[in-house]
């Protein structure tokens, strides 16, 4: 055996956290003591934690935020205090508001929030002239009543979470009206103008809401109308001052033009001008020319930036106060939040990440962008000790411990979706008919009729329960309410919603009987594997967990769905996985026969190639998936929208069976889509008692249980290299893909897999690749950095990562091999660093793939990136040998035995628990 004992120090580039303390992906190195790691210019490739300084988001994150990763934007210091030139003026009576930007009836988007604040903008203009400054009217009755709206928001979200006040009466108040363009930073017409400010208190002024009526005909963001004020907004003019804010001497452009035209004249580098315009729309110059801070929404690009190029824009009115900054920051904060993994974030947490940004009010800023639109708010029931959410009930006066979130309405809407998604196929799923012997003693002439159209009733739905509550199935009550008797059930007559005729040979769903299931189930190659048939045979909803090992129970049941005559189909999360369920499938086929399917091998299917069409059943006459069971493989890697659209894909009464190791890394997107499920007790789970066996298997099950251990390993298979620092981690790294792996086991260097911690830092993957392509493939990088034969990875979308070849480049972009497939990579992703290079990954880069080689290294710098979820996965890429480079020392251990993993806030949990609740509540009238 040589496993020495796993000692060294720590690893570089690591995951770090958002404000909340949750989860931190280890992409980019966090600096010492939680300063942002100095990545040359680059912007960051992961999240920047919303609250702290340091965050370096993982793997998935990298192409989210690889579009702009050269050029820093404006200076890097934070905007300086707006201007007091620009203070009240207090109108004469009688020629005050006569003007669109005085304090007249209309809504004007100019109050504090967004919207128009009840009571406080609708006093009648007074007769007479128009005042000779328009804006100068709107000043101090709009400011006190949309202060004493924010102050009141803000005292009510800091009283339901203390518990001081009902969360029902919170959430029951008619809000605000929001304007239509909510997903939009509406930008002012006017540009910044300090003519609702009455003066300035302490060190610096506040600027506030500075947006005039006459936004209203401006552009909006994508998502929303261009629209929303009322009045006679429409054609308000800027505001005036003593010292109106500087504007762009040239009229901005319209396209890409005008966006190059507008950075340009904010100091920012006009490489952007392309991904700028297609994130703000056909309108883009425009809108950033009246709100420079819509920049923030370029991927890549950091407050300090935005805030150098509004300075620019702007000039000195400009500050941290501006309203328009306080809403754009919120949204940035959420969108960094995303990237390290949450769906929303507790309130306290976002007001202090505002407040550590130099927003003077968080509670006004979080007001105004509720208000607007662009932040949704939620209360999420606090768990009871035993994990689940106590129940509502009706009548009792106690009001249930609550916690508020924020989230952008994207995440929000796609895990709503899940949510509804899963309890429909649950609830849709018809039961199998059970065998005569289980129904009602009486009458049993009527009880032993043959097949599924026998006319059986209510004991079947019990039967079926039961059946699935065996062995480690485990039957929640989230199940049962969807399961409705088997009738008479023909399969002729009963076609599949919307699906073709020339779907074949299929194109009714098959409805096996509950005999035939249970004839596939003792004929499955392992008791687990039989446990799978009959959990999904007795349910629309099931959950599997299991190492490995373990992946042979999915494809024992898709073949025995397959020998029934239904339509099944597995999913995995890359291609290297299909492979090896492909494999899978073809064993098991000498002993079960695929029905209708010459090669066993055609169900196996990537999700990314299941969704797109490229492989699988395609989609029937109605758009769903043309399938009657989908097992997903991998599932700890479905982020919150991929799986929106795949259970919105499937029509109702598909089975679809969610599989994964629990002990693995969570998607590199937002959410925590397994864990979620499996806490929330929502469907039957099956728990697999297949082991890993080896020294490797041995280990990582170690590890799981939060052990590290040394292990037995008489061929080598487990090898631990102690090093010193960083540098002899990335020397011995390379000596060992290079020369000593090969000599000893026979796999070629590029059959081994570098991992490591993250991307920055002096032994993370910029640092390693650089080495072993210097080894491996040394050469000029004539393609954009990159020489034929350098292996790659290619991230197409966030949280996926396609390993190739580069086998040359022409006009048309780079062009890779990619597991035998040829693919072409546009030039401009190869530009925005779509494409690294892929001697070494993350972890999260490295999930779903094993190698015959891995080689692990942990250099000391990066210990804040180590968790037991991470050294899970990476400790269990390789199929044939591990080694690991070690240099965390003790911090391995302590990882392992006491940080499970970071935690993520999402709402899917208690959204899939509500589901349960209310399936029960008719049952418990009754």
């Amino acid at each position: 055996m040589s496993t020495d004992r796993l000692a060294g120090e720590t690893p570089p580039g690591q995951e770090a956290a958002p404000a909340t303390a949750e989860a931190r992906t280890p992409d980019d190195a966090a600096g010492p003591g939680g300063a942002e790691a100095p990545e040359s210019a680059e912007a960051p490739e992961g999240a920047e934690a919303p609250g702290e300084g340091a965050t370096g988001r993982e793997e998935g994150a990298e192409a989210a935020a690889s579009g702009a990763e050269a050029d820093a934007v404006g200076s890097g210091e934070e905007t300086g205090t707006p201007s007091t030139g620009a203070e009240s003026v207090t109108p004469a009576s009688g020629a005050d508001a006569a003007s669109p930007g005085a304090a007249n009836g209309s809504p004007a988007p100019g109050s504090e929030t967004g919207t128009p604040s009840s009571g406080a903008e609708t006093a009648a203009p007074a007769s007479g002239a128009a005042a000779a400054h328009p804006g100068a009217a709107k000043a101090n009755p709009p400011s006190g009543s949309a202060k004493a709206t924010a102050d009141a928001l803000a005292a009510a979200v800091r009283a339901v979470e203390s518990g001081e006040r009902s969360a029902a009466s919170f959430f029951n108040e008619a809000p605000r009206p929001a304007r239509p363009a909510a997903p939009a930073a509406q930008p002012a017409k006017g540009g910044p103008q300090g003519g609702s400010q009455a003066g300035p208190t302490g060190p610096g002024p506040e600027v506030t809401r500075q947006r005039t009526a006459q936004e209203t005909g401006g552009p909006a963001r994508p998502d929303g109308p261009a629209g929303g004020a009322t009045g006679p907004a429409a054609t308000a003019p800027a505001a005036t001052g003593p010292a109106p804010a500087p504007r762009p001497a040239v009229r901005a452009l319209p396209g890409v033009e005008g966006v190059r035209q507008v950075l340009a004249a904010g100091g920012a580098p006009e490489t952007l001008a392309e991904q700028t315009a297609e994130v703000l729309g056909e309108r883009a110059a425009e809108a950033l020319s009246e709100d420079p801070w819509l920049l923030l929404g370029v991927p890549g690009v950091r407050p300090e930036q935005a805030d150098g190029f509004a300075r620019a824009l702007l000039g000195p009115a400009c500050g941290p106060g501006d309203e328009r900054r306080a809403l754009a920051m919120v949204g940035w904060l959420l969108e960094q939040a995303a990237l390290a993994g949450h769906s929303a974030l507790e309130a306290a947490a976002l007001r202090a990440a505002l407040a550590q940004r130099s927003v003077p009010d968080p509670d006004d800023a979080l007001q105004a962008a509720i208000a607007d639109g662009a932040v949704l708010v939620f209360q999420d029931a606090i768990d009871e000790p035993g994990g689940r959410a106590r129940p509502a009930t009706g009548d009792d006066e106690e009001e249930q411990p609550v916690r508020v979130l924020l989230g952008l309405d994207r995440f929000a809407m796609a895990e709503e979706s899940v949510a509804d998604g899963l309890a429909r196929l649950l609830n849709t799923f018809e039961a199998v008919a059970e065998p005569t012997q289980d129904t009602a003693p009486a009458e049993d002439g009527e009880a032993t009729a043959d097949g599924p159209g026998s006319g059986e009733t209510t004991a079947v739905g019990e039967a079926a329960d039961e059946s699935t509550a065996a062995g480690d199935t485990q039957v929640t009550d989230g199940d049962t309410p969807g399961e409705s008797p088997a009738t008479t059930a023909p399969t002729a007559d009963t076609p599949a919603t919307g699906a073709p005729a020339d779907h074949a040979p299929a194109p009714h769903p098959a409805r096996p009987s509950a005999t035939a299931w249970e004839a596939v189930a003792a004929a499955a190659p392992s008791p687990s594997a039989a446990e799978l048939i009959r959990a999904a045979a007795h349910s629309g909803l099931v959950a599997h967990t299991g190492a490995e090992a373990a992946r042979t129970e999915p494809a024992a049941l898709i073949a025995a769905a397959r020998s029934l005559g239904l339509r099944a189909f597995g999913a995995t999360h890359t291609e290297n996985g299909r492979r090896r369920l492909a494999a899978h499938l073809t064993d098991i086929a000498a002993d079960v026969t695929a029905a209708g399917s010459p090669d066993p091998a055609a169900a196996a299917v990537t999700v990314s190639g299941l969704l797109s069409g490229r492989e699988g059943p395609g989609r029937d006459a109605d758009g769903a998936l043309a399938l009657d069971l989908l097992v997903v493989l991998d599932a700890p890697q479905l982020d919150l929208e991929t799986a929106a659209l795949l259970v919105e894909s499937l029509t109702d009464g598909t089975r679809l069976v969610l599989s994964g190791d629990p002990g693995v890394l969570w998607s590199a997107g937002p959410g925590r889509l397994f864990a979620d499920l499996l806490a929330a007790r929502f469907c039957p789970q099956v728990a697999s008692r297949t082991p890993d066996f080896g020294p490797i298997g041995e280990l990582v099950s170690g590890i799981g249980i939060g052990e590290l251990s040394q292990v037995e390993a008489p061929g080598k298979e487990v090898v631990i290299v102690p090093v010193r620092d960083a540098g002899e981690a990335v020397h011995r790294a390379v000596q060992l893909v290079a020369d000593s792996v090969p000599r000893a086991f026979g796999v070629p260097a590029d059959h081994t897999q570098v991992i490591t911690v993250g991307h920055g830092g002096a032994a993370g993957t910029r640092a390693l690749n650089a080495a072993l392509k210097e080894r491996l493939n040394p050469g000029p990088g004539r393609f954009g950095g990159f020489d034929p034969g350098d292996r790659v990875a290619y991230a197409p979308a966030p949280g996926r990562t396609v390993p190739g070849t580069v086998t040359g480049a022409d006009a048309a972009g780079l062009h890779l091999d990619c597991d035998g497939s040829a693919l072409v990579v546009p030039r401009e992703q190869v530009g925005t660093g779509a494409v690294r290079h892929g001697w070494a990954l993350t972890a999260h880069q490295a999930a779903g793939t094993r190698w015959p080689a891995a080689v692990v290294v942990l250099p000391g710098d990066a210990t804040g990136g180590l968790t037991r979820a991470w050294v899970y996965t990476a400790f269990s890429l390789g199929e044939r040998h591990l080694s690991v480079v070690q240099g965390a020392d003790q911090a391995l251990a302590r990882a392992v035995a006491e940080v499970p993993v970071k935690e993520r806030t999402t709402r899917l949990r208690s959204l899939l628990q509500q589901s349960v609740q209310s399936g029960e509540e008719p049952t418990a009238a009754d």
